[in-house]
């Protein structure tokens, strides 16, 4: 079993390994899952196997001890050291280190990956597509329970759960490359008709109410933007504009349904299909999403972004957000 159990723990480091450097495309909601399973079968080993053996072996070393005290006591010796009996019965009991580092790790594996699963996920904010409501290094929590309920991995729907809204902030598997998690707010539901043209967002043809707010400086860039305050009907949430970029879409990608977009010098309209979202950046102009590579499946979707828990920059972000 040790040898067994350290060729495991290096498949784990490995797999880390070749992820952290790029060898390979991670999946860490495979590799909790492996750990929860892989350590979950030490702890039950551990319950009904190898502690009951250790305790039994503690037992029968306790009662040889008994009989060489009896021996003694009948030879006329009665003053023994048993301190080394304590220190053998310990060594008897102790885990072996093996055990340490899978069974011993269980309890916390799992409540990790119940959180991680069902409960709520954290993420980073690793680019400027959401500015100004989320900023790079943003360290937020998504909702994991809000749309519904989904094993772990495989992704099937446990729970309806409540409907996405236009204007919800949505974390989701990027639809070109799954293995990435991308998050944008949700602009447009099954059925809609989005229409982003000269920068002005109009859904099912009302468009979507803008009022000028004061301009956003953009710290990392150094650079003032014009800002508004933007409704959905839910809640109003703020873009920032780059009035030196086109209205046009520029080099979007092939993807699914592409003929339900139309694309002109003033910008795209899109009808969405169902069971799909059109999701859209907050930095309207530096934002790479539904207008580019297409619309988001339901089944893509993880969670909803609520909560922003730590900025090591600036502890004032910690909040909630729209």
């Amino acid at each position: 079993m040790p040898i067994l159990t350290a060729i495991i723990l290096a498949a784990f480091v490995g797999y880390g390994g070749a992820w952290y450097f790029g060898a390979i495309e991670g999946n860490f909601a495979l590799l909790l899952f492996l750990a929860t399973v892989v350590t979950g079968v030490y702890w039950l080993a551990e319950r009904f196997v190898f502690l009951p053996r250790r305790r039994r072996a503690a037992e029968q070393a306790a009662a040889e001890a008994r009989a060489r005290r009896e021996e003694l006591a009948r030879q006329g010796i009665e003053q023994v050291d048993t301190s080394f009996e304590d220190a053998a019965r310990q060594r008897h009991l102790a885990q072996p280190w093996w055990l340490d580092w899978t069974a011993g790790l269980f309890p916390v594996v799992l409540i990790v990956f119940l959180l991680r699963s069902f409960v709520f996920e954290p993420f980073k904010i690793p680019s400027g597509s959401m500015i100004p409501t989320l900023l790079v290094g943003d360290l937020i929590l998504v909702n994991k329970f809000t749309y519904g309920l989904k094993l772990p991995v495989v992704n099937t729907r446990l729970t309806a759960g409540n409907p996405l809204q236009r204007g919800d902030v949505v974390v989701f598997r990027y639809p070109p490359k799954p293995s990435l998690d991308y998050i944008k707010r949700v602009v447009g539901l099954p059925g809609d008709e989005v229409a982003y043209l000269n920068k002005k967002l109009t859904v099912n043809g009302q468009p979507a109410p803008q009022t000028a707010v004061s301009d956003f400086f953009d710290e990392s860039a150094m650079e003032y933007f014009k800002q508004f305050d933007e409704d959905l009907g839910v809640k109003k949430h703020r873009i920032i504009i780059d009035e030196r970029r086109p209205a046009f879409i520029a080099a979007a990608d092939e993807f699914k349904y592409k003929e339900n977009c139309r694309y002109s010098v003033e910008g795209v309209t899109c009808k969405v299909p169902e069971g799909h979202y059109f999701m859209m950046g907050d930095n309207r102009d530096n934002s790479l999403d539904s207008r580019y590579w297409g619309f988001v499946p339901d089944a893509n979707v993880v969670g909803k972004a609520f909560f922003v828990w730590m900025n090591f920059g600036d502890l004032k972000r910690i909040g909630s957000f729209n």
